[in-house]
């Protein structure tokens, strides 16, 4: 590991700036050790604002390799209480929303209240608000389905057969810090990504990941398969519908499957189906109204939903056994 100064107050970042910020050819990748090192710094606020702005737009540029994402991601589950795994028949499902939609309505609600609805104890944790967007927080409160502001909040909406949505200021404290740096920067940073993949229970779960641009989908594929911790259960990675983990209800997401670090592709990507239900305009209003109605009216939900919450109880199931 890298000799670094580093008292209780700073850590001095210059020499892993050095690093990787040489530009996009000339920079060296971190050691998956220095990279826990610099993000645990970040979370704990022990680097100038300066040297935060410079590491995170030079990562920015250089691009995360799997042991740096690896490091990072160490620090940042190291920086929160995991919360316990429930008992029962199924491992917990764990659904990160931090897009929101633009266009199409987002259904990603939906998915949850199905899943829960089954026995499958649904964990959503993301952003409440975020402009210009429809987020999945703001249709739950319209769905009269409250945040969870803790722990004990979450295992009642388990008990419940309810999906739990926190807040990542709530389940994450520090997380959500970095990723305020944004409104700064003006750009995403490391932790968009990190709260996409992150785990967040003391056991095993089947985790929901989605990816927006194609060398992200190499990345998580690289990382999944070779450094992520098979001990804390099962992903899903598919591109993202505006983002979010849900199906697209006009066209199945290709999925992959990665258990004990094996890769295997459960959907194949389709093309846009001629027929589908119905949506609703994309305001959380109407969508929060619509995905109502189709909890009583099976034939409102989309089949690729369907599909998708046949695959995550079949996995859940299994990673119980």
């Amino acid at each position: 590991m890298k000799q670094y100064s580093q008292d209780q107050t700073r850590f001095h970042a210059a020499p892993f700036i050095r690093e990787i910020g040489r530009g996009k050819k000339g920079a060296r990748d971190l050691s998956r050790e220095d990279a826990q090192a610099i993000y645990a710094a970040m979370l704990n606020g022990q680097m100038s604002e300066i040297q935060l702005g410079a590491f995170l737009i030079a990562m920015r540029i250089k691009g995360e390799s799997v042991q740096e994402l690896a490091g990072f991601l160490h620090a940042a589950e190291a920086s929160f209480t995991p919360l316990v795994v429930p008992e029962g028949s199924y491992a917990p499902v764990v659904i990160p929303s931090y897009n929101g939609a633009r266009q199409l309505p987002n259904l990603t609600p939906l998915l949850a209240c199905l899943l829960a609805r089954e026995g499958v104890p649904v964990l959503v944790h993301g952003m409440t608000h975020d402009p210009g967007r429809v987020t999945t927080a703001e249709i739950f409160s319209l769905m009269d389905v409250q945040d969870c502001v803790d722990a004990h909040a979450v295992t009642e909406k388990f008990t419940l057969q309810q999906p739990a949505f926190i807040a990542i200021q709530n389940l994450a404290p520090k997380l959500y810090q970095l990723l305020q740096v944004r409104r700064v920067l003006g750009l995403r940073n490391s932790t968009h990504m990190l709260v996409k993949i992150m785990h967040p229970f003391t056991g095993k779960a089947l985790r929901l990941v989605s990816y927006t641009h194609p060398e992200y989908f190499t990345l998580l594929c690289d990382y999944f398969s070779t450094a992520a911790n098979p001990e804390q259960g099962d992903v899903f990675l598919m591109r993202g519908t505006e983002g979010e983990t849900v199906a697209n209800a006009k066209r199945a997401n290709a999925i992959e499957w990665f258990h004990a670090h094996q890769r295997s592709t459960l959907v194949e990507r389709q093309e846009p189906v001629d027929h589908f239900p119905d949506l609703p305009a994309n305001d959380a209003a109407t969508t929060a109204a619509w995905i109502k109605q189709a909890l009583l009216q099976e034939e409102l939900i989309p089949f690729a939903i369907k599909e998708q919450v046949a695959q995550c109880k079949q996995i859940a199931r299994q990673l119980k056994t």
